[in-house]
C-alpha cells in the first residue's frame, strides 16, 4: 500500500475523501490529513508518505508554496493538486513544479479512481521494476469497485441520516448527483431516496424504544423539523403511527 496524505483546509472535503473513497481497493492507504501546507510539512517529518493530494488555495501555506518547498527539498513524494480553480496559471505552475496531476474538485468519483490507478502503476514501475503487476488483482479490484462505491454511499447515509441528501453524498464521493442516482438504482435496485427513508425510519423505531423521548424528540433525531410530517411519513412507511408503534412495543 502506498501511503497518502490528504491536505485541504475544508474539513468536510478532506474527511469525505479520506473516509468514503475506497483507497485500499486501488493500492493506497490514507495515513493522515492536514489543513494546510505547513501542517503537511510537519506531518511528513515524522510519518513516511508516498503521495500528497492537496488543495491549492489554503491559508498559511497554499498548495503552490507546498510544491515549491518539496521541490527545494528534492522530495520523492508525489504531489497531486485537487482544486476548484480551473485556472491555466495554476496548472502551469503545477507542471513546472513537478506536480503529477491537476484534478478539479468537481471531477467525478470514477475519474479520481482512474487518476490514482494510473499513478499506482507508475509507482509500481518506479519502486518495483522487477515485479510485474498482477492482472488478476487488478481485475478483482475492478469487479469490486462498484460495490465499494455503493458501500461508501450507504456508510455515509447510515452515519449522517439526519442531514444526508443525494447532493451531499454525491459531493463526498466526487460524483454527479444525477449519475449517482442512476448508479445507485442500477446497483441496488432501490432509489437513493428510498434507502435514505428506510434508514431514517429504522432509526426512528430504535429511538421510539426509549419512552423518555417524546415524539417531537424522535422526529428531530431523524432529521424532521415538523413532527406532523414525521408522523405522516412513519405511518405511511409502517402502517401505524409512532404512538401506536410505541404502544405495541411496550
Amino acid at each position: 500500500m502506498y501511503k497518502l496524505l490528504i491536505v485541504d483546509d475544508e474539513y468536510q472535503i478532506r474527511n469525505g475523501l479520506a473516509t468514503y473513497f475506497p483507497w485500499n481497493e486501488i493500492g493506497f492507504e490514507v495515513v493522515g490529513q492536514a489543513e494546510n501546507g505547513i501542517k503537511a510539512l510537519e506531518f511528513i517529518r515524522t510519518t513516511p508518505v508516498d503521495i500528497i493530494l492537496a488543495d491549492i488555495v489554503m491559508p498559511m501555506m497554499n498548495g503552490i508554496e507546498l510544491a515549491k518547498e518539496l521541490n527545494q527539498r528534492d522530495s520523492k513524494i508525489k504531489l497531486i493538486f485537487l482544486s476548484g480553480y480551473q485556472d491555466f496559471e495554476y496548472a502551469q505552475q503545477a507542471v513546472n513544479l513537478g506536480v503529477k496531476k491537476y484534478i478539479v474538485k468537481s471531477t467525478k468519483f470514477d475519474e479520481l479512481a482512474r487518476v490514482f490507478s494510473s499513478l499506482k502503476k507508475e509507482l509500481d514501475q518506479e519502486f518495483f521494476p522487477e515485479k510485474p503487476l498482477s492482472q488478476n488483482s487488478l481485475s478483482q479490484s475492478g469487479q469490486n469497485y462498484n460495490q465499494k462505491i455503493i458501500a461508501s454511499v450507504k456508510k455515509y447515509v447510515t452515519e449522517n441520516y439526519q442531514e444526508a441528501t443525494l447532493y451531499s453524498a454525491a459531493s463526498l464521493i466526487k460524483m454527479n448527483p444525477f449519475y449517482l442516482s442512476r448508479f445507485f438504482k442500477q446497483e441496488t435496485g432501490t432509489n437513493f431516496s428510498d434507502f435514505l427513508l428506510a434508514v431514517k425510519m429504522q432509526k426512528a423505531t430504535e429511538f421510539l424504544q426509549d419512552v423518555s423521548q417524546s415524539i417531537d424528540d424522535v422526529s428531530k433525531a431523524v432529521g424532521y423539523n415538523s413532527p406532523k410530517n414525521f408522523t405522516r411519513t412513519f405511518k405511511s412507511f409502517y402502517g401505524k403511527s409512532p404512538r401506536e408503534f410505541r404502544k405495541e412495543n411496550h
